[in-house]
């Protein structure tokens, strides 16, 4: 299969290179035994956008002046969620998948590009921007897509892919009529 992207095959193997490297260097440099059992319990939060479905769900709840914004950013989390599911079917990336790195948690497919970790994060954090603090947002979501290279699950280009998205679809969708 050919690159979606439109580089040179030299950049392309530069930019393949840089992400394994990245990828073992935070797998066998970052990764330490007695947090791994905290990084997947937080981790989990983020299966399916959960952590970030709810808290739109409860502030559309408890936040009524503002339901319709909260809404407005519970959808576009959704939304992120299923681009997410379609991009990755049409790339067809495989998970890394390297003997002295097993993966650390289960996941639900093999596909790896992008992160959904990542997009429904990052879609969060721009979607509830003005809702919640930027900045806890912002690191709770770098935390959870981070979290997916540390388990052993995503590249690092899936987190940044991933980020991408959601960044573009909660920006945007914020910015509609």
């Amino acid at each position: 299969m050919s690159s979606p992207v439109a580089l040179p095959r030299g950049a392309r193997r530069a930019l393949g290179r840089a992400d394994l490297a990245t990828y073992r260097w935070v797998r066998g440099g970052l990764h330490h035994a007695e947090v791994t059992p905290r990084v997947a319990a937080f981790s989990r939060l983020g299966e399916h956008a959960a952590l970030w479905l709810g808290i739109g769900a409860v502030g559309a709840a408890v936040d009524r002046g503002r339901r319709p914004r909260w809404l407005r950013g519970l959808s576009l989390v959704a939304g992120a969620y299923v681009a997410n599911t379609a991009v990755k079917n049409v790339i067809g990336r495989q998970r890394p998948a390297f003997e002295e790195f097993p993966h650390l948690v289960k996941t639900p497919t093999q596909l790896s590009f992008p992160s959904a970790h990542a997009t429904s994060s990052f879609c969060a954090a721009a979607a509830y921007r003005g809702l919640l603090p930027a900045g806890p947002l912002y690191a709770a979501a770098t935390a959870m897509a981070v979290s997916r290279v540390v388990l052993g699950v995503h590249y690092p280009s899936d987190i940044v892919a991933g980020a991408a998205l959601g960044t573009v679809v909660g920006t945007l969708g914020r910015q509609s009529p």
